[in-house]
C-alpha cells in the first residue's frame, strides 16, 4: 500500500524547533524495504536521542525487515516543542524512513522500556490519531502491539494495547505479524484476528480477560479470567532459543545527531543468573546464553569498519561474566590497536574485575568505571544476594586505578528490604574507604585527579522478583536516609547524588499496580503528564490529582507489603522463574542466606530452563576469580 508522504508538511515546521536533525531520515545504515505488503512501525516512546540507541528497536526492525512479506520502519516521540507545533498544524505522528502517518501502518509496535514511559505511550497513540483505548478503535485501525521489560506486569498498560508480547521478540514479532497479515487478507475481523493472535505462545490479548476483584483473585490464584474458551489462563514468555548461534553482527544505523550510547553495541550474552533479589532483568532474561568469542570479535571488527565508530560496547547484563571475556577483549584490543578505539564493558561485576580485566577494558582510552556494591554492609548485601564483599570492591579499585583509571562511580540503592540507618552509614564508610584505596593505588602527584562518586537509586519493588511483595519506603523517608548518608561521608571529594524520590514513587506505582492503575495513567496524561523520566518535565501534581479523582490510594499501591502467599496482579504472566522459587528466595533474604549462580555452580531450582525448554548455553566453562587474581 502506498502511504502518504508527510515530509512536505513537516519540513517547513523544522525551522521552528530545536535539533531538527532528530527528524531527518536517510541515516547511514537505515533500511528502505520496498514491495512488501504488510507494514510495521516500531516506536520508542521518547525522543530520537534516547530511542535510537535502544537495542530492542534495532533487533526487531532488523528481524521484521529480514522476513518476506513484511517491512518495518522506526518512529520516535517528538520533543515537546515539535509536539506542540504538530498539534497546532494538525500533523500526525510519522515514521522516520518514509515520513508516513503511523495510522497508515498495519501494526504499530511500542516498546515499554521503563515505568516512567507510561504517559508517553498514550502521547504516541493519541498523536498518531488513534483512540488511546483499544476498545474504542475502529475495525480498520492499526493493531497496537506492546512489549519489553514492562510487559512482565502488563496491567497498567493493558487497556491501551490490542496485543502485548511477553519475552524476546526476534521470532515472536515476525510470527505475529505474518499471522495478522494472513488473517487480514482472508477477511477476518479485528476480533477474530485478536483471538487467533492470543493462541501464539507468549502473547497476551488484554481484551480477552476479565479483571477480577481482590477477593476473587486471591481465591482463584490469578487476577484475570479468560472470557472465551481456549484463551490461555497463563502467558509464558517467549525465548529466542537460537540466540547463542545467531550472528552478533546486526545492521546498525549511524545517526546524524548525537544520541545516548552513541557507539557500536555488540550483544555478547543474554541472561544473568547471579540472582540479585531486587533485579527484574536477572529473572526475566533467564536462562543465560553466551555467543562464542569468534562471533563476537568478527562482529566488532565488521561493525567498526562499516559504521566508522571509535567506540564499541560489549553489552549484556553482566559482560565480565562471559566465559571467554578475557580472550574476547585481548583479540578486540589487538584488532583495534593504533586506531584510537575505545572498548567499553558497561556491566562489570566486582568479583570478576581483576588485574587482567583492568588492563583489557577500554584499551588506550580510559574514562570512568561504574561498580555496583548496591548496599553499604555485608549483612544487607547478603539479604539482596549480591554475593560480593568489601574485598571484591577494594580489589577492583586497586586494579583499576593501578591500570590508569582515575574516576569511579559506586552505585547503591536506598530503601532495600530490611535496611537500617547503620546500612546507610555503611554506604558512606565504604565510599570513603574506596576513595582511600584509589588514592593509594596511584602516584602521589596524580592523587589530585582521583574522583569517587556515589549514586543512590531508590529501591523500586519489581514484578517477577523475590522482593515483589515488599513495599517501597515513602519519599519523605528516602530524604531522611539521604540526609544521614550525606552527613556521614568523610570526604568532600566523594560526591553523593540520588534519584528523585517522587519519580521513583511513580515507578513503584506502575511496577506494582493492577489494571486499575491504567485509569491513573490516562488521568495523569490528560492533565499534562508526559516525559516523566525527564526531571524538568515531570509533573507530580498531575498524578496526584488523577489519583484523587479516581479515589485511588497510590501510597498503598507503592508501599504496601504482602506475605509471599499473596497473589500479585501479574500472576498470569510467567517469566519462567517459578513463584515458588521467588517466595523461597524472599524467605532466604529474611535469613540473610545467599543463593549461588547456577552458571558457576549447580542448578538452584529456579525453574526457568524447564519452563522455556532452553538451558544455560555457555561458550566455555565459567571459572570464578581467585583472591590472588582480584
Amino acid at each position: 500500500m502506498l502511504r502518504t508522504d508527510l515530509w512536505p508538511r513537516l519540513e517547513p515546521l523544522l525551522a521552528r524547533v530545536e535539533r531538527p536533525a532528530r527528524y531527518l531520515n536517510h541515516e547511514w545504515g537505515c533500511t528502505y524495504k520496498q514491495g512488501d505488503d504488510f507494514a510495521f512501525c516500531m516506536v520508542y516512546p521518547d525522543t530520537y536521542e534516547l530511542g535510537q540507541a535502544n537495542q530492542a528497536v534495532r533487533i526487531l526492525v532488523n528481524a521484521v525487515n529480514a522476513t518476506e512479506h513484511l517491512m518495518a520502519e522506526r518512529a520516535f516521540l517528538p520533543a515537546v516543542d515539535l509536539i506542540g507545533v504538530m498539534r497546532e498544524e494538525g500533523l500526525p505522528l510519522f515514521s522516520l524512513e518514509s515520513c508516513a502517518p503511523l495510522a497508515e501502518f498495519d501494526v504499530i509496535g511500542i516498546t515499554l522500556p521503563h515505568e516512567l514511559a507510561a504517559t508517553n505511550v498514550l502521547e504516541v497513540i493519541d498523536l498518531a490519531g488513534l483512540p488511546v483505548r483499544a476498545t474504542d478503535r475502529a475495525e480498520d485501525d492499526p493493531l497496537v502491539f506492546g512489549g519489553g521489560p514492562c510487559a512482565y506486569n502488563p496491567e497498567p498498560y493493558a487497556p491501551f494495547f490490542d496485543v502485548i508480547s511477553v519475552g524476546e521478540g526476534e521470532e515472536a514479532v515476525p510470527e505475529l505479524l505474518l499471522l495478522a497479515r494472513e488473517l487480514r487478507a482472508a477477511g477476518a475481523t479485528r476480533a477474530e484476528i485478536l483471538r487467533s493472535l492470543a493462541q501464539v505462545p507468549g502473547t497476551y490479548v488484554p481484551s480477552l480477560y476479565r479483571w477480577r476483584s481482590e477477593e476473587e483473585a486471591q481465591a482463584a490464584g490469578s487476577w484475570v479470567e479468560p472470557v472465551e474458551p481456549g484463551v490461555p489462563a497463563r502467558v509464558d514468555k517467549r525465548v529466542f532459543a537460537g540466540f547463542s548461534s545467531s550472528s552478533a553482527w546486526e545492521p546498525t544505523v549511524v545517526p546524524y545527531t548525537e544520541v545516548v550510547h552513541d557507539r557500536l553495541n555488540v550483544e555478547v550474552l543474554r541472561g544473568c543468573a547471579r540472582g540479585c533479589r531486587f533485579c527484574q532483568a536477572g529473572m526475566m532474561y533467564r536462562p543465560v546464553r553466551e555467543r562464542p568469542a569468534d562471533d563476537i570479535v568478527d562482529a566488532v571488527v565488521r561493525g567498526l569498519d562499516e559504521t566508522g565508530y571509535d567506540e564499541v560496547s560489549l553489552t549484556s547484563l553482566s559482560s565480565t561474566d562471559h566465559s571467554q571475556i578475557a580472550d574476547i577483549l585481548t583479540r578486540v584490543n589487538a584488532a583495534c590497536a593504533g586506531r584510537g578505539i575505545r572498548v567499553s564493558v558497561p556491566s562489570q561485576r566486582l568479583d570478576s574485575f581483576g588485574v587482567e580485566m583492568a588492563g583489557l577494558v577500554a584499551g588506550q582510552k580510559k574514562g570512568g568505571l561504574t561498580f555496583a556494591p548496591e548496599a553499604g554492609t555485608q549483612r544487607l548485601r547478603d539479604v539482596i544476594n549480591k554475593n560480593v564483599t568489601e574485598e571484591d570492591l577494594f580489589g577492583a579499585i586497586d586494579a583499576a586505578f593501578a591500570a590508569g583509571w582515575r574516576r569511579c562511580k559506586l552505585y547503591f540503592m536506598i530503601g532495600l528490604p530490611t535496611e537500617t540507618d547503620d546500612d546507610i552509614k555503611g554506604i558512606a564508610s565504604l565510599a570513603s574507604r574506596a576513595y582511600d584505596r584509589a588514592k593509594a593505588a596511584v602516584l602521589p602527584e596524580q592523587r589530585g585527579s582521583v574522583r569517587v562518586s556515589v549514586s543512590c537509586a531508590v529501591f523500586v519493588p519489581k514484578a517477577q522478583t523475590p522482593f515483589q511483595w515488599d513495599g517501597q519506603i515513602s519519599p519523605e523517608e528516602t530524604l531522611r536516609r539521604v540526609g544521614i548518608l550525606k552527613r556521614s561521608v568523610k570526604y568532600k571529594a566523594v560526591d553523593v547524588r540520588y534519584h528523585d524520590p517522587e519519580t521513583s514513587f511513580v515507578e513503584a506505582v506502575m511496577s506494582r499496580g493492577g489494571r486499575e492503575v491504567a485509569d491513573l495513567v490516562e488521568g495523569a496524561w490528560r492533565r499534562g503528564a508526559r516525559f516523566d523520566a525527564w526531571t524538568e518535565l515531570f509533573c507530580e501534581q498531575a498524578w496526584r490529582d488523577a489519583a484523587a479523582e479516581l479515589g485511588l490510594d497510590p501510597e498503598h499501591v507503592a508501599q504496601a507489603a504482602f506475605d509471599p502467599s499473596y497473589v500479585m496482579p501479574w500472576a498470569h504472566i510467567s517469566c519462567g522463574v517459578s513463584t515458588r522459587f521467588l517466595a523461597l528466595e524472599r524467605k532466604r533474604a529474611e535469613r540473610g542466606q545467599t543463593t549461588p549462580d547456577c552458571t558457576f555452580e549447580k542448578c538452584t531450582g529456579c525453574g526457568a530452563c524447564q519452563a522455556v525448554g532452553v538451558e544455560n548455553e555457555l561458550a566455555a566453562p565459567r571459572v570464578a576469580l581467585g583472591v590472588g587474581e582480584r
